[in-house]
């Protein structure tokens, strides 16, 4: 019996990748088209307001690839 969500190295490893590199870790999540729409607006997001907008990059992210387990998870 299993109890709560049970993560793997990889899994983990991609949620704290999400809050340096918000499109790669999309992108490893399997996501590329959506990775690369992140990247044209997460680029000029942090150049042009210092980095007041990542964590909405960062929420989007790990919304991803929250999704993305569930899916495995369903899948099995």
């Amino acid at each position: 019996m299993q109890r709560g969500p049970r993560l793997t190295t990889w899994g983990l490893m991609n949620y704290v990748l999400a809050l340096l590199l918000p499109p790669l870790s999309i992108l490893f999540a399997g996501r590329p088209i959506l990775a690369f729409v992140v990247f044209l607006f997460w680029l000029p997001a942090i150049i042009f307001s210092g980095g007041l907008g990542h964590p909405i990059f960062i929420l989007l992210a790990w919304i991803i690839i929250y999704q993305g387990q569930q899916d495995s998870r369903a899948r099995h």
